[in-house]
Order: C-alpha cells, then structure tokens, then sequence
C-alpha cells in the first residue's frame, strides 16, 4: 500500500514552500516597481508576474519531472561543467547575494525604524543573531515541515492579509504616473525586475528539499514525489501572487505619501506607518523579519544538503555553521550594495537558468539530448553574458544591432531559435548517424 500525505501535510509542504520563497526581494522589490510603473502598474505587474511566479512554479515542475535537484537537470552537460553551474546558483542564492540580503532586509525594515540610532556594530550584532536562529532552524532537518510549513507560515500568512486587505479598502492616494523605463516598456521592465527576486533560481535548489521533506514523510515514489511538489509549487504560486498585486498596488498608490524614496522598504514602512501607526510597524516588522527568516532557512538547507551530496563525507551541522557565519559576514556589506552586485550575475545566470527549464520540458523531442543541451545552454549563456556586462556599465553598443538587446532580454531569440535547432536539425543527424551504423552493420 502506497503511503499518502494527509491534507494538514499537503497544507504544511504548500505553506512552507511559500513561505521559503516569500523573502527579502519579494517584500522590497514590488512597491518600488508599483511606484515607479504608477498608472501602468497592471502591465507591470504581469510581467513582473511570469518571472517572479510562472517561472519559479515551472522551475519546480521542471525539478519534479527531472527526478531531482539542479545536478539531475544539468546532467546532460559535462560533469565538471553541471557541478560548477550547479554551485555558481548556490553561491548566488547563498552566502554572496540571496541569503544575506535576507538577514540585511529584516534588519532595515523590521527592526531599524525602532533604534534611535544604528551603527555598523548593530547590523554586525544583529546578523550574529539572525543567523545563529537561521542555523538552529537548518539544523532541526526532520522537523522542517512542522516548524516552517504548520507554525511560522500560518501566522504570517495572517498578517500578510491584514495588511494587504488594508491596502486595498484605505488606499492613501490614486495611483501615480508611470516614470523611467515604466512609462514607455511596463511589461519588459516588469518581466527583468522579477529577476531581482531570484526565486527561479531558488526553485532549482527548493525543489530538492521539498522532495527531500516529502521523502521525510514516507513517500518514496516518484509518480507521488511529482504530485506532492507540483502541488506545493501551485499553493506557493497562489500566494505570491496575492502578496505580489497586494504590494504592487500599495508601491502605485504611495507617489503622494512616500516621493523620492529609494527602495521599496522605505515605501512600505513610510504606507504602514500612515495606515496603523506604531502598531503597523510592529505588524510590519514582524512580517517581515518571519519572511526573511523562513526564506534563509530554506536557502542555508538547500545549500547544506547540496554540499553533502557532492561531498558525502562532510559534515551536514558544520557546513550549516560554517554557511550561517559566512552569510552573517556577508551582511555587514550594506543593501544597496549588494542589490548593485547582483543586478548583472542575475542578467546573465537567469537566461542559462530558463533554458534549463524549457529543455527539461522539451526533453522527450530532444532525440540528441546531450549536444542539445551543451548548445542550447551554451546559447543562452553566451548571449546573457552580454546582457550582464551591459547592466554592469559596460559600454557595449556595438551589439545594439541584436533585438530586444536595448531592453537587457538579447538571449530571448537566440536561444529560441538554438532550441527549435536541437529539436529539429540535432533530430535529423542523430538519425542519419542512425542509418549509417545500421547500413555498416
């Protein structure tokens, strides 16, 4: 008899997937976008949509069809190559970019507004904390589920709808005018600003753990494993979705009380303190440091088992100690700096990353699957790298004749093209090289 999750446990895996992407550039990222795309917030905001929701759902049904994590999708590629990509991703969402900004997020938002006065020996103090609980957490492996998917994340999943709810029956103003990028391309402004989330990425590692949380429970067939983890993916889907047009409306809504900010933090404290006053900023802070705090768990475990599989004779305990200290220096950096670093390492992993996905759904019409995939993926990276030194503030004007290269999405064409090629023409070759060694033979 096949084990089965119950519904409270199907529940707790949804809500912990949510709330394991429901982190520091989901909370941030939104209101400036809504603040910035003002009266063309609704094109904005589907395209924002597709990379910070449809792509990560897709990336876990892609995680779920491979049978497993990032090295099972990329193992068509040379196994040197498909582990170096593998932790470049895990570097990204770990220790230099994704989990730090985590701990940088709950601190600006959820605690500074209460300090009279901050210094770099307060951040420092506090990212000691934050990632001294983020490894208590990471440590207790086998109650992943319970801690995250049946205690944290119902109770945040409350506040977020007392706040939300808010935001949309007492706005504080109409919405603005769209400004910059937003007033002549909403809907490409919006897709490239959804990268900043890096939850596609994040997808190609969660999707493990979860498989690994479901196997956890008993479940050990693969059929299940798919089912459980598509499942989830929808119920996270469903609530990013609703946080995403919650904060999109808020940033649209906030020109008059919050002009001139510079992040998406200050506006959502700047609207929250308007709207309940200290009480709002203890909702807030509370909010938020739960989110940013689900989120480094999922990202310093992902990273931890990742690490034991490549390795089987580390240690899992130190490498959550050693992943926490690191992500705890790292944080000291300062936000703005570290969302300036990330923009053009997210500009050219991102394309590699989609590529990987459409191949896994591809896979069954890829007759030549492993030349498939070196050149669809080496497409993708090639012409992404150029997005990403182009974001850096290379000048780069000499390839403004390649389209959609003005708008940082150069790698869009090339690697559809590169993908109906190893459909198609890798398909014939391999079937002549078919009929040749039959007709040797």
């Amino acid at each position: 008899m096949k084990k089965e999750l119950s519904t409270f446990d199907m529940l707790g895996l949804g809500f912990m997937t949510f709330a394991f992407f429901l982190g520091a550039g989901n909370i941030i990222f939104p209101p400036i976008a809504g603040a910035l795309a003002g009266e063309n917030f609704t094109i904005a905001m589907v395209g924002f949509l597709l990379t910070a929701v449809g792509l990560p759902l897709l990336t876990l049904i892609a995680v779920a069809k491979a049978g497993g994590g990032l090295t099972s999708m990329a193992k068509y590629l040379p196994a040197k190559v498909a582990t170096s990509f593998a932790l470049a991703v895990f570097i990204i969402i770990g220790p230099s970019f994704a989990t730090p900004r985590t701990a940088l997020v709950a601190f600006e938002i959820g605690l500074k507004p209460f300090l009279s006065d901050t210094s770099a020996s307060t951040l420092a103090i506090f990212s000691v904390l934050f990632f001294a609980l983020v490894g208590a957490l990471s440590l207790s492996e086998g109650k992943l589920l319970d801690i995250v998917g049946k205690v944290i994340t119902p109770l945040l999943i409350i506040l977020l709808i007392v706040l939300s709810t808010s935001v949309f029956l007492t706005p504080l103003s109409d919405i603005g005018i769209a400004t910059g990028a937003y007033l002549e391309t909403p809907f490409v402004t919006g897709f490239l600003e959804g990268y900043n989330t890096m939850d596609t990425l994040a997808s190609l590692v969660f999707g493990m753990l979860i498989i690994n949380v479901v196997k956890s429970k008993g479940i050990n067939d693969k059929t299940a494993q798919y089912k459980y983890l598509s499942i989830a993916g929808l119920i996270a889907a469903i609530g990013l979705t609703f946080v995403y047009v919650s904060l999109f409306y808020l940033g649209a809504t906030s020109q008059e009380i919050a002009p001139n900010v510079s992040n998406g933090g200050e506006i959502i404290a700047i609207y929250v303190k308007a709207l309940f006053g200290l009480p709002g900023q203890v909702l807030l802070s509370v909010v938020v440091a739960l989110a940013c705090l689900t989120t480094a768990v999922g990202l310093v475990s992902a990273m931890s088992d990742f690490l034991c599989k490549l390795k089987t004779n580390w240690n899992r305990r130190l490498l959550v100690i050693g992943n926490c200290m690191l992500c705890a220096l790292v944080t000291n950096v300062g936000l703005s700096e570290l969302i300036a670093l990330s923009v053009p390492v997210l500009f050219t992993v991102y394309p590699v990353a989609i590529a990987l996905v459409a191949l896994t759904f591809c896979n069954n019409l890829l007759a030549s699957k492993t030349n498939s995939h070196r050149f669809v993926l080496a497409v993708s990276f090639l012409f992404g790298l150029l997005d990403g030194i182009k974001i850096a503030g290379v000048n780069m004007d000499s390839f403004s004749f390649l389209p959609l290269f003005d708008v940082g999405m150069a790698w869009v064409l090339p690697t559809a093209i590169a993908l109906i090629i190893a459909i198609v023409l890798f398909k014939e070759t391999e079937q002549q090289q078919e009929i040749q060694i039959s007709k040797a033979l």
